[in-house]
């Protein structure tokens, strides 16, 4: 109950915002509230951004944020499987082809707010519906501005929707296959010079079949999934230059993965204050709070009997950041920063002896620590004509304390484990880049950086098992660090066209893995290093009614570790090829229809190489028809051509990806 109301502890902020007037508000003011952060750098393309807009956000067939995000071509989690049929923990985000891992190697942005988890460093993909936001920027590579620590692989920015793109009502409805129903609203009220922001989603249902025809015995079951989640977003002038911006999200979702009673659970309650100065001294300033928790029960594959109950997992973060920009002329912007971040986790779970019919519980384990990280960041953006220099450099304080696995007999009593001593140290990283304007059709960029990312809670004091496999958890794991460069160039032939190519070399020191021990155990190590270089290609082109956006990246991504049996092979759940491509017709009226075809490569499930995951081409579309009176009818289909997908490949035994899944719905947005 505590965590329930962790957000209320600044929900009285907006509110009072909101009901005063602007202290230099005169008759004659004119007060612009966006909702939106500061501008982006100049130098901001020398790092080869895609963008994501929020048409194309509005247009996924899954009306799911990670499918959206698989339109940049080399995006990846630990498994192929979506938010409805993936254990939340493996919901990691990665780009560039760095190896598989259930941590974020990817710094993920809400309104410039991290949003993985505190404990696990996953996602929750399930919280962040597609039409609450306004535009996503995906930045592959190391970054070193806010928050910076953790972006090894790039950076993933989410904007919220500002008051122009949110109608004063909007809802939908859809029913899909396997009786699954999809229902949201939000409702958008101009209050006090500024605005507030109530939106909610819940979806759900009886889930298809993961596991494969001839594997199923009777205690499997589909992957139903019930999820729910509600936004609350504000936005106040406090002057004509400057605002507060607020937001409170809570969630909670409950799936059910391969085996009866194989049921996890993950909820949130998040909130934020951010405040945005444009003036001639421009401030980022931001506080905010995470409030989640996690549950798993793990069933035995060869006795459909409870083995292990991961019954309790809460977490917190909290952490803050002031940037702010000094006037110091046209030519160059100058960012000047702090940020902190603190995580602080528990694991409680329970394990029992699957091979006797009473299902005794054998141990209670109990497991957790704290971490810390404090940077400071400077960045400067330098324009000389046509030519854009930037660079910049972080210092970060991190501490990892208080850390301890306990394991208690349930049957005796008798108590082992361990309390790990604390560590703390430095860490320094860069980036520089170069953008130069040959002409209005012409870009040429390139840039060089470093980075790192602590292990998080989980991978240093939490063992998991997807049975019959155990993984185990390493308290001794060391930070990841990232060096890399890139050269890019960007072209735009005709107006309406655009065409980009970048060169890519990547290499992860110590880079954190799932190290195979034996046919049923692994552990996660440090290894020595992952290299990863590539080609990643871009297009789009906007031909009157018609859009089209392409994306493909090539990897070539080897793991380095001497002495051992996978030293040379491909990390694990790393494709070579992934691709994707979009045509959308979208007059100003009329009906609209949307489709995507994207592709993944064969990839391995583990370090080894011996169970691999097959390619797979999937189409998906959407087709919007409007009836009148803001409200349409809507289509949607997702792998079109049921393409079989496997992701998961332990020995044979195997989980699928999302069939071929129909919608039918209506929506209004007037």
């Amino acid at each position: 109950m505590k965590q329930f109301f962790l957000p209320a502890i600044l929900l009285t902020v907006p509110t009072a915002a909101l009901a005063q007037a602007p202290e230099d508000a005169g008759s004659d003011s004119t007060i612009i509230v966006t909702g939106a952060g500061l501008a982006l750098p100049p130098g901001t393309p020398a790092y080869g951004s895609v963008v994501i807009d929020r048409q194309r956000l509005l247009d996924s067939a899954s009306g799911r944020i990670e499918s959206v995000l698989g339109d940049v071509a080399g995006f990846q989690q630990f498994r192929r499987s979506d938010s409805r049929s993936s254990n939340p923990s493996n919901q990691g985000a990665t780009l560039r082809a760095l190896g598989g891992n259930a941590s974020s190697r990817t710094l993920m942005l809400l309104d410039g707010v991290p949003i993985a988890d505190p404990f696990f460093g996953y996602i929750p993909f399930s919280a962040l519906a597609p039409d609450r936001l306004s535009v996503v920027r995906v930045t592959r590579g190391g970054g070193i501005g806010a928050f910076g620590s953790g972006a090894v692989a790039g950076t993933i920015e989410l904007a919220s929707a500002t008051r122009d793109q949110l109608p004063d009502f909007a809802a939908s409805a859809f029913y899909g296959s396997r009786d699954s129903t999809e229902l949201s609203a939000g409702l958008t009220q101009d209050l006090g010079g500024g605005y507030v922001s109530l939106s909610g989603r819940w979806d759900r249902g009886d889930g298809f079949q993961t596991t494969p025809k001839d594997q199923r015995v009777a205690a499997t079951v589909p992957a139903a999934y019930d999820g729910w989640s509600t936004n609350l977003r504000a936005v106040a002038p406090l002057s004509a230059t400057s605002e507060l911006q607020f937001r409170a999200t809570l969630f909670e979702d409950n799936r059910t993965l391969r085996f009866a009673g194989a049921d996890s659970m993950s909820q949130g309650q998040d909130a934020s204050i951010r405040y945005i100065n444009r003036g001639p001294w421009q401030v980022d300033a931001l506080a905010y709070i995470q409030a989640r928790n996690f549950s798993n029960i793990v069933m035995s594959s060869s006795t459909f009997r409870k083995s292990l109950d991961q019954r309790n997992t809460p977490s917190t973060g909290m952490g803050g950041k002031i940037e702010v920009r000094p006037p110091v002329g046209d030519a160059h912007m100058l960012r000047l920063g702090v940020d902190t971040r603190f995580a602080t986790g528990d694991m409680y779970e329970d394990a029992y002896n699957a091979n006797v019919a009473a299902n005794p519980r054998t141990f209670l384990r109990h497991a957790g620590g704290d971490q810390w990280t404090t940077g400071f960041f400077v960045e400067d953006d330098w324009t000389l004509g046509q030519l854009v220099l930037t660079g910049g450099g972080r210092a970060d304080r991190w501490s990892i304390r208080n850390g301890f696995y306990h394991q208690v007999s349930a049957t005796t009593g008798a108590t082992t484990g361990s309390d790990y001593a604390n560590r703390s140290d430095w860490e320094f990283s860069g980036r520089v880049g170069a953008l130069y304007h040959a002409s209005d059709a012409f870009a040429l960029r390139a840039s060089a950086y470093s980075g790192f990312r602590l292990p998080t809670l989980n991978e240093l004091y939490r063992p998991f098992v997807v049975f019959p496999i155990t993984t185990r958890a390493n308290d001794a794991l060391t930070p990841e660090k990232l060096k890399g460069a890139e050269a890019g160039i960007d072209l735009t032939p005709v107006k309406g066209v655009t065409l980009s190519a970048t060169a890519f070399y990547n290499r992860l020191d110590d880079a954190i893995a799932n190290v195979t021990i034996d046919a049923t155990t692994r552990q996660r190590r440090n290894v020595n290093r992952i290299v990863a270089k590539g080609i990643e290609l871009t297009a789009a082109a906007k031909l009157g009614d018609i859009n089209l956006s392409a994306s493909y990246a090539y990897s070539h991504s080897r793991v380095d570790a001497p002495g051992e049996a996978f030293d040379g092979m491909r990390p694990a759940q790393t494709p070579n090829h992934a691709a994707s491509a979009t045509i959308a017709y979208t007059p100003a009226s009329g009906p609209t229809l949307s489709t995507t075809l994207r592709y993944v490569a064969k990839q391995y499930e583990d370090d080894l190489q011996s169970d691999a995951l097959p390619n797979a081409l999937t189409l998906d579309a959407i087709a919007r028809l409007p009836i009148g009176h803001g409200v349409s009818l809507v289509a949607r289909g997702e792998n079109l051509f049921d393409e079989t997908v496997v992701t998961r490949n332990a020995g044979g035994s195997m989980d699928l990806g999302t069939p071929r899944t129909l919608w039918i719905g209506i929506s209004f947005g007037g």
